[in-house]
């Protein structure tokens, strides 16, 4: 499993999975109130790596058919009819893709609810694994082409930080994040969530790349 970064960086932001961290992150998402409905989920995965906290990631199989194939994701897909809610769908994707079967208790709440590029609406699912070395993945390799993981310390150094700017055909459109020099560049929706993940954490220390101009009100 691949991973950038040293036990010697600096700004580590290690207390964002103490006791006290998860009680007020619970307290903001649950006051947010973002549980809607959604067509989709992904479970983002806080997890420890040698003591030091780092978001986990998958690199999608190139196997798969559809739009996302090769892309670097969080596990998730579509809700299925028998899912009783996000989170249902959330950690049945994870056991399905990971191996792993994560405790509803290990669920800390609900981020707001996204479109993806096709306009399908997607609930990003918060949840600790705990230390990734008491974890046994057992990746699909029908899903999965690989499972890295990114500390907060690299997240949140600003020249692994970036942004991309969109155009439509009156101008500029609107901007979004890209997290980079890791095995894989994270961007798109992954990137969105990524990034709503650190103002969850560490609200005091990553500054939004996520720019859309208000729209205009009709005349």
């Amino acid at each position: 499993m691949a991973g950038p970064g040293g036990a010697g960086d600096a700004g580590d932001a290690g207390d964002v999975l103490s006791g006290d961290s998860e009680r007020r992150c619970r307290a903001r998402l649950a006051a947010a109130g973002t549980a809607a409905a959604a067509a989709a989920a992904v479970l983002v995965p806080l997890c420890s790596v040698r003591g030091r906290p780092a978001l986990l990631f998958t690199l999608r199989s190139r196997r798969l058919a559809g739009p996302h194939s090769g892309d670097v994701s969080f596990p998730g897909g579509r809700r299925d009819p028998a899912d009783g809610d996000a989170v249902a769908t959330a950690l049945r994707e994870t056991r399905e893709e990971l191996g792993v079967a994560v405790a509803p208790a290990s669920v800390w709440g609900q981020l707001r609810t996204l479109p993806d590029r096709h306009g399908m609406t997607v609930a990003p699912v918060v949840a600790n694994l705990g230390p990734l070395e008491s974890l046994t993945l057992s990746p699909n390799p029908d899903e999965v082409e690989e499972v890295f993981t990114l500390p907060l310390a690299h997240l949140l150094r600003e020249e692994n930080q970036g942004y991309t700017h969109f155009r439509t055909a009156s101008g500029y459109g609107y901007t979004l994040p890209v997290f980079l020099n890791g095995p894989h560049k994270v961007w798109g929706l992954t990137a969105i969530v990524t990034e709503l993940t650190l103002e969850l954490l560490v609200p005091s220390r990553y500054r939004r790349k996520t720019h859309v101009p208000a729209r205009k009100a009709p005349a």
